[in-house]
């Protein structure tokens, strides 16, 4: 097996491996090949185990990256993804050494991710990252955190905004991107769950760069918000937001 990069040439007849399975995210999967079309020319790079496997990394320039922070001349990893029976065979470590020589090709000052100080869902471990010698650079909450890998002493940080963690409204509000082809499917439940429980929901699409380098919290393309504080980066289908309110 083999490691290939999506390409404009190739986008519409490769799978997104970050979700193969069932019908349900199909809705999802075409939004993110809309949405990755788009940036692809801007340096987006998505890189892929040639197989029907969650492998792969996705990557991109940190000034054209829709979280909120900042840095000069770094790289930003949304995604680093091993799943199943494919772990404990390298593809980690080749994702990651790709990434990290194509940093340095393209003459990069480093590389960041977001991770946190305890395993979560959804974001790289931080224990992998640091045998690269990532460290930690930043914090949220002193939970969350943006590791770098520096090539020339320079530190990316997050945005004083990021760190709010507060929004004035006190009904559920989720913003959420377009890139995660899992998003729509978790808005259907969500939407179904709030209607038939009476729950005031308020749902922020977060469609530009803009939009994403100003989030009032951290954000990796879905954040919740509920009584005016900042909850969770994990998506929400209906039994993990019922669970969540009765917290």
């Amino acid at each position: 097996m083999e490691f290939i990069n999506i390409t404009q040439e190739n986008i519409k007849n490769e799978h997104l491996c970050c979700a193969v399975a069932g019908m349900k995210h199909a809705q999802g999967v075409e939004t993110k090949k809309t949405w990755l079309a788009e940036r692809i020319e801007e340096g987006h790079t998505f890189r892929k185990l040639d197989t029907r496997g969650k492998v792969f990394i996705e990557y991109t320039p940190l000034e054209k990256a829709w979280v909120p922070i900042d840095g000069d001349n770094y790289i930003f990893i949304y995604c680093l993804w091993v799943a199943g029976g494919f772990k404990g065979q390298g593809h980690g470590r080749d994702l990651l050494e790709y990434c990290i020589t194509d940093a340095k090709r393209q003459n990069k000052s480093g590389i960041c991710i977001i991770s946190s100080k305890k395993k979560k869902p959804f974001l790289s471990e931080k224990k992998f990252l640091m045998k690269y010698h990532f460290k930690v650079v930043d914090t949220i909450d002193d939970e969350y955190e943006l590791l770098a890998l520096s090539f020339d002493d320079s530190e990316p940080a997050f945005r004083p905004n990021a760190k709010e963690q507060k929004i004035d409204s006190q009904d559920l509000t989720i913003y959420y991107g377009l890139q995660c082809p899992y998003i729509p499917d978790c808005i259907r439940q969500i939407k179904n769950y709030c209607n038939e429980n009476d729950i005031k929901l308020s749902l922020i699409k977060v469609d530009t760069l803009k939009k994403a380098k100003n989030m009032p919290c951290i954000f990796n393309n879905w954040s919740v918000f509920y009584k005016g504080k900042f909850v969770t980066l994990h998506l929400l289908n209906e039994s993990y937001l019922k669970k969540m309110l009765e917290q």
